[in-house]
């Protein structure tokens, strides 16, 4: 029996096996070969024995279409990279704060300066209980204060036992740094008995800014983790 492909015109004999197996196919069921001329797909069904001719002229399948490809978004305008220019909006706001509790002195200057060095914004008061009061509302994610600060022993400290006696939900989110002429820069051992997280001899005061650049990364890299962890808990 001799049939044509749709696609090319080529007439194609089909074997009497070929012939057997359609005869066999039940009611909406088809075979497909490849044509040997365009290699297009011949759909063959039982209708092609019914006139003992070809019977109804095969089908051949059509390509599906391409897939239609999605389009990336544009990319974003660096213009403002050369022009040093960009929106009022895309501005970081959320500077951390830094509460410092010295008396007016160069020493003073020289920590506030090491102290916005690493992008902190700090925020100096007159005393102890305006300290106090400022931190009821505001959160500080560091606080700096001269052991005479208050004109008398640290143990007896005011605002230093407010620190210590500060609900650990707050307190852990704050560095807390003592400078003094008792202290050992850099002493953790010291700073754990004060309930420090820091502590610096003021004359080491010229340093500072590279006493924190060592002291804040160790403790994020210690702390960080656990702090984290016990904020997505809620404690």
């Amino acid at each position: 029996m001799i049939t044509q492909c749709h696609a090319c015109s080529k007439q194609l004999k089909l074997s009497e096996k070929m012939l057997v197996s359609i005869k066999k196919l039940g009611p909406g069921k088809t075979i497909r070969i490849k044509c040997p001329g365009c290699e297009e797909a011949i759909v063959l069904d039982s209708s092609l024995l019914a006139s003992g001719k070809g019977g109804s002229p095969p089908v051949t399948e059509k390509p599906s279409p391409p897939k239609q490809q999605v389009k990336p978004p544009s990319p974003p305008d660096i213009s403002w990279l050369e022009e040093g220019v960009f929106d009022q909006d895309d501005v970081i706001e959320d500077v951390p704060l830094a509460l410092i509790l010295m008396e007016d002195s160069p020493h003073r200057d020289s920590i506030i300066e090491s102290i916005e060095g690493i992008g902190y914004k700090t925020e100096v008061v007159k005393s102890s209980k305006e300290a106090m009061e400022k931190m009821q509302f505001v959160e500080y994610s560091a606080v700096v204060m001269h052991s005479q600060y208050e004109k008398q022993n640290l143990r007896t400290s005011a605002f230093h036992h407010y620190m210590c006696d500060m609900n650990m939900s707050r307190r852990r989110f704050i560095f807390y740094t003592l400078i003094g002429p008792e202290f050992k820069t850099l002493y953790n051992l010291q700073a754990l008995a004060y309930s420090a997280n820091l502590v610096v001899h003021e004359a080491e005061i010229p340093y500072f800014n590279v006493i924190l650049r060592k002291a804040i990364p160790e403790y994020e890299e210690l702390f960080g983790p656990i702090t984290e962890e016990l904020r997505l808990q809620g404690k």
